[in-house]
């Protein structure tokens, strides 16, 4: 890999620093190299938004290489949000233009007197003032940058007032509404009075064996545009399943309360290409172009909602129309925030209303019914600016609820807030979201495909029923091995690419000489590494846990009746880990035999 900057905000120092060969090849790159790089600089007492608080934005060994979905990069740090590792995956363009100006990553820390900016182009890099951005919101932004620049192919990566207001779920944004959207790293990037950082390359992305590289980028490219996944997303974008979704119990309604909505077959990847859609975006070199283009009333062209946002607007609030569900998913965007978390903490208000916990009163006077769509869009808006309700709306779902003494109500793991696969239709989920480094995540395997079949048979993953319990455990574990390499990559998780061709491709790119179990144990390792880092931030075994909610089976829908049976299968997840059942550490065995041993925290 090439270097990565080193930038301290508070003196404007600018270093070149190289990252140890042996660490690149114990963690290959992305988010598993980010938490080598940032485990001394992590510690509980740290404040995620004071001034020493680091913020890493990196790529992978595969990042820009043309190389089949590898136009991505993370974004770490200790999140806001959960005060534990923080780590969010963002495609377009950004990161590959970073490559292209000879640089692997950005390592800031510090805070700016005054709003800046950051530009790169290749190795001249300055901080400019940003007093007359602050303030605009992420698209404005770019386009600001842009004018003033006048620079051809600028790429930017920016904040929107989300950030700038510290709110614990902020996002980064870039291009098209390509979001490092999870853990609330955009509010540290704005605790740096950083509103952007804007580059551009003319350089090459670098591969170890070019001749050996090109052809197998290019096949693994052809057989990824053949490849049926492919051809769904491309059709109907993330949430070409969403209505087999719904079928299975897998799609929440009513912030995880209910297992029907009438009208919830409208929210689906077939409904926006039949009503709004218009167009197709795609990210650096890629072949699926999974990104939806649609025009609304206005007769703009506007991004469209993917699955999450989808739903996290739509059926979790008891909505079912994609026009109201794609405005509302814009103004998350361009507000800077996550659209997960926002209309997760917006559902738990709609829930505490129904439950009577709140009411008028308490809620600025909105009335927080089921469907109700202005009353969420001004949810937003309050959350955003802080205002009234919205000083509650603002801490998240965790705090929310334990602020009108609710605890239980809130559906989150360790502060962030439950994706939109709900475990009791999907049941490989449950051990997905307690387990997960950055909380309810569900980018660290995307299990909930593999509770539907597709499961990679090469790297010993078996397909189990979608209701199994514990015998599924070292499946999950198994399956989260893989998608760590995916996130070190950097490669999509939409790609579905045969493990040996990323392990192929990883070879050519850098010189190895893998094999298949040489690629998992590195993911096992970086898997491992992050556990340990949230031991050390202050994690224990009783975090490792689901929210009350999904634990109450529902009355009706396609997974009527289930009880996860959780206790079971995280004893088994332990087990299958080589975990501590009691501390849910790593044992000094599975330590030494990853190369750990040495990064055991003092306080274990």
């Amino acid at each position: 890999m090439q270097p990565i900057l080193k930038i301290n905000l508070s003196t404007g120092q600018i270093q070149s620093f190289s990252i140890p060969a042996a660490w690149e090849r114990d963690f290959a790159g992305g988010a598993s190299l980010a938490a080598r790089l940032l485990y001394d600089s992590l510690t509980r007492e740290l404040d995620p938004l004071a001034p020493e608080a680091p913020l890493l934005i990196l790529n992978g060994p595969l990042s820009g290489t043309a190389g089949p979905t590898v136009g991505r990069f993370v974004v770490c740090g200790k999140s806001p949000a959960t005060r534990l590792w923080g780590e969010s995956n963002c495609g377009g363009f950004f990161g590959p233009e970073l490559r292209m100006a000879g640089w692997d990553g950005i390592w800031l820390t510090g805070r700016a007197e005054q709003p800046v900016y950051l530009l790169i182009r290749d190795s001249h890099i300055e901080l400019r003032e940003a007093a007359e951005l602050w303030g605009k919101d992420t698209y404005e932004v770019q386009t600001a940058i842009q004018q003033e620049t006048r620079i051809n192919g600028l790429r930017t990566l920016g904040i929107g007032v989300a950030g700038e207001r510290g709110l614990p779920y902020a996002l980064l944004l870039c291009d098209h509404g390509r979001v490092a959207g999870r853990t609330g790293l955009g509010a540290v990037m704005g605790s740096k009075n950083l509103k952007a950082i804007a580059v551009k390359g003319s350089g090459k992305v670098p591969v170890f064996d070019p001749a050996a590289y090109a052809p197998r980028r290019s096949a693994a490219n052809l057989a990824l545009k053949a490849d049926p996944m492919t051809a769904v997303l491309n059709s109907l974008g993330t949430a070409g399943a969403a209505d087999y979704f719904n079928y299975l119990g897998e799609q929440p309604k009513k912030y995880f309360s209910a297992g029907t909505l009438e009208g919830a077959d409208a929210i689906s990847g077939a409904s926006v290409a039949e009503s709004i859609l218009v167009g197709k975006s795609a990210c650096h070199a890629c072949v699926i172009a999974c990104g939806r283009v649609v025009r609304l009333e206005d007769g703009q062209k506007r991004k469209g909602p993917e699955y999450e946002t989808l739903v996290g607007f739509g059926p979790n609030l008891g909505i079912t129309d994609p026009k109201t569900v794609t405005r509302l998913g814009e103004w998350c965007d361009r507000y800077g925030v996550d659209s997960i978390s926002m209309s997760g903490v917006i559902g738990l208000a709609f829930r505490l209303y129904e439950l009577g916990i709140l009411d008028r009163q308490k809620t600025n006077g909105l009335e927080l019914t089921w469907g109700n769509a202005a009353a969420a869009e001004e949810c937003i808006h309050l959350a955003v600016r802080r205002q009234g309700f919205g000083q509650f709306l603002a801490m998240g779902a965790q705090r929310l609820a334990e602020h009108f003494g609710a605890p239980d109500e809130a559906v989150h793991v360790n502060g962030l807030e439950v994706a939109y696969h709900d475990p009791r239709g999907a049941s490989g989920m449950a051990l997905v979201y307690a387990t997960s480094p950055r909380g309810a995540c569900h980018n660290q395997s995307d299990y909930f495909l593999a509770d539907i079949g597709q499961v990679e048979a090469s790297i010993g993953l078996t397909f189990y029923d979608r209701h199994a319990g514990a015998e599924k455990a070292a499946n999950v574990a198994r399956h989260q091995d893989f998608r760590t390499m995916n996130n070190a990559l950097v490669l999509c998780l939409f790609a579905n690419v045969p493990p040996e061709t990323m392990v192929e491709l990883m070879n050519a790119a850098c010189g190895y000489d893998w094999t298949t179990d040489d690629f998992l144990r590195c993911g096992e390792r970086g898997w491992n590494l992050k556990r340990l880092l949230n031991l050390k931030l202050g994690l224990t075994r009783a975090n490792d846990t689901l929210p009350a909610p999904l634990l109450r089976p529902y009355a009706d829908g396609g997974s009527a009746g289930y009880v996860i049976p959780f206790d079971e299968m995280i004893s088994a997840y332990y087990q299958a880990r080589g975990w501590d059942p009691h501390s849910g550490a790593p044992t000094p065995q599975k330590l030494a035999e990853l190369g750990l041993a040495t990064l055991l925290p003092n306080n274990l």
